[in-house]
């Protein structure tokens, strides 16, 4: 239960996060956005590591290309979602957003050689039908105003962020294999704020103290969120916790419908529920697989 609270606390903190940069407006360049997303969430990580007495030992690492390849393609992840989330309505960039792990699983198979069975399979087929439901009537090339929309940009923006964000998550499992989590938290936090400060010569906005609040705060949160993700994995195996992080599209539709007056279609309602349905499948197959290597590790019988 302790688990799922800061799981559950950490959802509503990420959604809190993408709303207030919504709110801050569609002017502000995602480098921009990126940077104090980045910057001002090092605030409560620091402060955490330190209240720990982790914080000296969390700079230290044995794999500094690793931390700055998973900060470089976490960088762009984020930029491209954060251009998606300004660009569509906060819902749907949250439900295109679960298509992560399902990309994950495809390239687990193709690059880490991890065996995927016909049921992942399936539950990755079926969950991509489902962010194509959601997508579709964005990613239109002509319409009445034209080629191309903002919206139709913004949803393969969130679907490019989903791909890096899936090769980000194959990059932490190499990294976890020798370093812990605190300094991986650390590092990416910090090689995020040196890649999106790179950005400023492409030029920033004038921010207004609003704005530079709302971005600010925003960092925070997602400073604070992390933390309480990463405290939830002590207590409960990530396929038990994992299925809450599905909570967070019921909360974009309440913070969505009041704050942006969106209203959820039929095909982004549908297809949200088949990508949800794959996505716990997959936990759940991986929980059961994992549980049987645990007790075939425990029956081999030593040699030698």
């Amino acid at each position: 239960m302790k688990a799922i609270l800061l799981k559950v606390s950490s959802v509503v903190i990420f959604v809190c996060m993408s709303t207030l940069i919504k709110a801050a407006g569609k002017d502000i360049p995602t480098g921009q956005i990126t940077f104090y997303r980045s910057a001002f969430a090092m605030l409560p990580v620091l402060a955490y590591l330190a209240f720990r007495g982790e914080l000296i030992h969390s700079f230290r690492t044995n794999d500094v290309t690793g931390h700055l390849a998973r900060g470089f393609v976490g960088i762009l992840a984020m930029s491209f979602g954060f251009y998606g989330l300004i660009h569509l309505p906060l819902p749907e960039a949250i439900a295109i957003g679960y298509a992560m792990p399902l990309i994950a699983v495809m390239i687990a198979a193709l690059f880490l050689k991890e065996t995927v069975g016909l049921y992942r399979w399936s539950a990755v087929f079926i969950g991509l039908v489902g962010v194509t439901i959601i997508t579709w009537p964005r990613l239109t090339l002509v319409d009445a105003g034209g080629i191309g929309t903002a919206e139709a940009l913004g949803a393969a923006a969130v679907l490019v962020s989903a791909t890096l964000g899936a090769i980000a998550m194959v990059l932490v499992r190499k990294l976890i294999q020798t370093e812990k989590t605190p300094t991986i938290v650390l590092y990416f936090s910090l090689s995020a704020s040196v890649f999106s400060l790179a950005t400023l010569p492409l030029g920033w906005a004038d921010l207004d103290s609003r704005a530079l609040l709302l971005l600010a705060l925003a960092g925070f949160c997602g400073g604070v969120a992390q933390i309480l993700l990463t405290a939830s994995y002590r207590y409960a195996d990530v396929s038990t916790i994992a299925p809450f992080e599905y909570t967070s599209i019921v909360l974009g539709l309440g913070f969505g419908y009041v704050l942006f007056g969106d209203v959820p279609t039929v095909a982004m309602l549908v297809g949200t529920l088949i990508v949800i349905c794959a996505g716990i499948f997959i936990i759940i197959r991986e929980h059961r697989l994992g549980l049987r290597r645990k007790a075939a590790r425990r029956h081999m019988t030593p040699h030698g």
